[in-house]
């Protein structure tokens, strides 16, 4: 699948990510330990654990799916989808759980063909809308993503705050 025109951003093409691919596999683990290694993914890469089992765990999911971007054959970003269900909606929705691109790639709209991917994907799934998170200092996220077209989300008025509650 290419998101984008090869007019608007020559040379790059965003592709489902083919998790019975090693090489697809390899990109998978890497973007994403390079994401955790930034300080707006916590700064610590991926656990030995994750590393050693991310592709297998990921391909055996069955509400995932990735989108990779490459340009000129060389990978240049990630983004990592779970599907999930909107009651409100009585749809299906896609949360964006982690978006990648690589330092050399910043800036150049590999992001936004990466969401562009993303919005097509969960059209073409029936999905009511996207979902992700955001750090709240991430301001180079936050400001791609209103560019985007996304809010923070709200019931009521309310913002939302996203919780969690460790079980391993």
């Amino acid at each position: 699948m290419t998101a984008l025109p090869a007019s608007a951003n020559l040379g790059l093409v965003v592709r489902r990510l083919d998790p019975a691919s090693e090489s697809d596999r390899a990109h998978l683990v890497a973007l994403t330990d390079a994401y955790a290694r930034d300080p707006m993914g916590g700064g610590d890469g991926l656990s030995e654990h994750a590393r050693a089992h991310l592709a297998e765990a990921f391909a055996a999911h069955p509400a995932t799916f990735a989108l990779l971007a490459e340009r000129n054959g060389e990978p240049v970003g990630l983004a990592l989808c779970v599907l999930g269900f909107s009651s409100f909606y009585a749809a299906p929705t896609v949360n964006l759980h982690d978006i990648s691109v690589t330092p050399q790639a910043r800036g150049t709209g590999v992001g936004r063909a990466l969401l562009a991917a993303v919005e097509a994907e969960g059209s073409a799934r029936g999905c009511a809308k996207v979902t992700l998170e955001v750090r709240p200092d991430n301001r180079v996220g936050r400001q791609l993503y209103e560019s985007q077209g996304f809010e923070l989300s709200a019931l009521g008025g309310a913002a939302y705050l996203m919780m969690e509650k460790k079980l391993v």
